[in-house]
């Protein structure tokens, strides 16, 4: 288990100096993965024999003596909705399915290029639509902070991980991966890295390239990373990171030097602003465990040497409304192009309208299908005025509310999800409640800013609970990813969180 153990980081060192193989590295997570995922269903593709090679393309570089990338031989799993060439992208959607992409996205070139091995493609929400793994035709993931007995096998979860990319977060969670990346919409980065004791990190818009990840909503959708310590997340925004002419929204501002700014931690916070929005925290529903590590996390920043300040965010309770007018418009319009005529499932019928009816019928879940519908009214001609010609106003003012608060603050703290964790199938017949779980994440991307989820503690276990994770949550101005990754940094410093291993064997 130590070489499980052992981070991004310090496996690419190693392997650099020929203290470790790639392939040996990569072997013990196939093998991890082997031993979770009758349990787990995080991966839906396990790509060993490719994952092989590339750990051998790694240890032949080293021996001839060639200069290695900054991830060389580090195991890493993709959620699937970044294309990889030649290997199954289904978006966790039947319509999907059988996709073989005959390109590889921007996300799957640079990884390769810095060396590292991708294990496979890891279970989400369909088409990134959900806070719970749990919106999709294949097997749900579970939690491995969520463990309990079972008679017929190792050990079994009845916990989500969060979504929606609780596939990659309870891969890295579980050592299956030492690095994952996900999508972040409205924070399916943050909320599922919350709920499995990760960092999750989501950049400022534009920092990292959209293309050939899957579109949901492509004003919102962000590229995240997954992992267990803030270096790592360093890391492997310091690879993904820089402009790509392939995408039209992609920065061309200079890429800093991102682990430098971790190793700053050791200089403390004194200086340093940190903002909190005293309303947000008078949220009906915010559990009271998550409240107290909240507090205590707070009580860390400030013995660092950080200011707490009082900061107002005028428009936060309409933050939730307005990205649902919004993405689910966007979904309408991006998820026209699967009709059963291009690529990916068809079901012929005599005309070609019953054939895209057919198609969609077969291909979509109930709540791709819901946000399509809903995208569709709030887009017609009769309510675009009242809907989303409304919700992008409001989006201008909570970036406005974000801005001012900035003014009077380095960074903004909150919790991540309001809740440690919930039980599979508790908000499946309840769409609204499932939303309301990213009343923290939704504004970050609503303003395109950078923001990121690092480990702040656990429940208590009790007799309806077990012990979970709880998040702290924070959010910067543009581009301010180094002082994001130095104050998350400071925090992991003080507390010992991030050691903690799931319980699952």
């Amino acid at each position: 288990m130590e070489l499980l153990e052992t981070s991004a980081l310090a496996l690419a060192r190693a392997i650099a100096k020929g203290e470790l193989s790639a392939r040996e590295v990569a072997l013990a997570h196939l093998a991890r993965i082997d031993t979770c995922e009758p349990h787990l269903h995080a991966f839906r593709h396990v790509a060993a024999e490719q994952a092989l090679a590339a750990a051998d393309h790694v240890d032949a570089q080293r021996s001839r003596g060639e200069p290695l990338g900054p991830l060389a031989g580090v195991p890493i799993g993709l959620k699937d909705i970044f294309v990889t060439q030649g290997l199954p992208t289904t978006c966790g959607s039947k319509i999907l399915a059988e996709w073989r992409p005959p390109y590889a996205s921007t996300h799957a070139r640079r990884l390769a290029a810095a060396g590292a091995v991708v294990l496979g493609k890891l279970a989400m929400d369909e088409f990134a639509m959900g806070s719970s793994n749990e919106n999709t035709p294949f097997e749900p993931v579970r939690n491995p902070w969520g463990c309990t007995p079972n008679p017929r096998g190792p050990w079994a979860s009845d916990y989500v991980p969060g979504g929606s990319s609780g596939g990659s977060a309870a891969a890295v969670a579980a050592r299956q991966c030492v690095l994952a990346l996900g999508t972040d919409t409205g924070g399916s980065v943050r909320q599922p890295a919350s709920l499995c004791n990760l960092v999750g990190l989501k950049p400022t818009y534009g920092r990292i390239s959209r293309f050939g990840m899957v579109a949901f909503a492509s004003s919102l959708d962000h590229c995240g990373t997954l992992s267990r310590c803030v270096a790592d997340a360093a890391l492997a925004l310091q690879v993904l990171a820089g402009h790509d002419p392939l995408d039209a929204s992609s920065l061309r501002d200079a890429v800093p030097d991102y682990l430098a700014a971790t190793a700053r931690a050791s200089a403390g916070l004194v200086g340093t602003r940190i903002g909190v929005h005293a309303d947000a925290l008078r949220l009906p529903g915010l559990d009271a465990e998550v409240r107290r590590a909240f507090e205590q996390s707070l009580a860390v920043l400030r013995a660092a040497g950080a200011e707490l300040v009082d900061i107002a965010l005028p428009h936060f309770e309409h933050a939730v409304a307005t990205y649902y007018v919004l993405c689910t418009a966007e979904a309408s319009s991006n998820l026209a192009r699967y009709d059963g005529t291009r690529f990916g499932l068809r079901v012929a019928r005599d005309s070609l309208l019953d054939t895209y009816a057919a198609t969609r019928h077969a291909g979509f879940g109930a709540e791709v299908a819901r946000r399509i519908l809903l995208g569709t009214f709030v887009l017609r001609a009769d309510s675009y005025d009242r809907y989303y010609g409304r919700a992008m106003k409001v989006r201008t003012l909570i970036a406005r509310d974000y801005a001012a608060a900035f003014e009077r603050c380095d960074a903004i703290a909150s919790p991540t999800s309001p809740l440690p964790g919930f039980r599979l199938g508790d908000k499946l017949d309840d769409p609204l409640a499932m939303y309301l779980s990213d009343v923290f994440t939704i504004g970050a991307n609503l303003a395109g800013l950078p923001a990121i989820s690092i480990p702040a503690g656990f429940s208590t276990p009790s007799e309806t609970r077990p012990r979970l994770p709880i998040g702290l949550h924070l959010i910067a101005p543009r581009l301010a990813e180094p002082e994001l990754l130095r104050i998350a940094a400071v925090h992991e410093a003080a507390t010992p969180w991030h050691r903690e291993v799931p319980p699952c064997p």
